[in-house]
């Protein structure tokens, strides 16, 4: 399958990088709470392979996945890398030894988080890298000139080709541009929890992807209710509702949904295709009231 066929099409970052709109995110790969590595590995590498198979270019991941799981599974699976595939990682944590997310934006652990990336995936430069710097579902205000920096040093090494940020706000957004171009902003959004759709359409009129996270994520019952009715109502699965509304918001988002089995995969493949109807639409824009 071309990776055009996918719903969504691809969405062009620069000129000589473009990802298809539905991607896959890697985080499930790792073993339970993304600590340690997988009950199964061969299946693990069955679903990265599949992904690549039914066209999908945007492999989204992290060296803290594991950590270092993740991409080790993604070299086994990939590399040598298809040529229109690309990686998408994030810097700015690491896991403890009871596997606990630390943040750290210190120069020598932006630095080591980098060149971890490098090893583990098998590549000479990264294609695009997230600075995470926010909390897990909400930005943190303040300042990111000085870890934005660093990265953008290490971008000017040829360590990484493309620049993104993760959970941040419209501010830091414009602080980091103001250091250096970003290709993707990545942050915790759905049809829930919409407090982005101004950033969404700023970042849009400005060809910057939007990568949302937590699809599913920080329902009401309320909420979870709407959906899987509007989901029945439409012959559907939730997810695959929910992922096709994502798609249908705005041409400059981007999805990473994950999972470990091939099956669940290609479910959601083939939902976020869903054509959902205006009154659906509207629906569900509803729930964010």
């Amino acid at each position: 399958m071309e990776s055009t066929a996918l719903a969504g099409g691809t969405f062009s970052l620069t000129d000589d990088l473009a990802l298809t709109r539905i991607g896959y995110g890697a985080m499930q790969l790792a073993g339970p709470h993304v600590f340690g590595p997988p009950a199964d590995r061969a299946a693990a590498v069955a679903v990265l392979r599949e992904a690549v198979e039914l066209g999908i270019t945007h492999i989204d991941t992290a060296d803290f996945y594991g950590p270092h799981v993740t991409n080790q599974i993604i070299r086994e699976a990939l590399h040598p890398y298809p040529e229109d595939v690309r990686i998408v990682t994030k810097i700015g944590s690491v896991r403890d030894d009871e596997g606990n997310w630390v943040q750290t934006l210190t120069r020598e652990s932006l630095r080591q988080s980098v060149l971890d990336n490098l090893v583990n995936l098998g590549v000479d430069a990264l294609d695009v890298v997230n600075l995470r710097v926010g909390g897990f579902e909400r930005p943190t205000p303040g300042s990111i000139a000085e870890p934005f920096t660093i990265l953008a040093e290490l971008q000017r090494e040829g360590l990484v080709k493309h620049l993104g940020i993760s959970t941040v706000d419209a501010e830091q957004v414009a602080e980091a541009q103001a250091i250096a171009p970003i290709v993707t902003v990545q942050n915790f959004y759905n049809i829930a929890n919409r407090q982005d759709d101004a950033l969404i359409d700023s970042l849009a009129a400005q060809g910057i992807a939007y990568v949302p996270y937590f699809p599913l994520g920080g329902f009401s019952p309320l909420q979870s209710d709407t959906l899987t009715r509007v989901a029945a109502r439409l012959g559907s699965s939730p997810m695959s509702v929910a992922l096709a509304w994502l798609l249908q918001r705005s041409p400059n988002i981007l999805l990473i949904p994950g999972t470990s089995s091939v099956a669940h995969l290609r479910e959601n493949v083939a939902g976020a295709a869903l054509e959902l109807p205006a009154d659906a639409v509207d629906e569900l824009n509803a729930i964010a009231g």
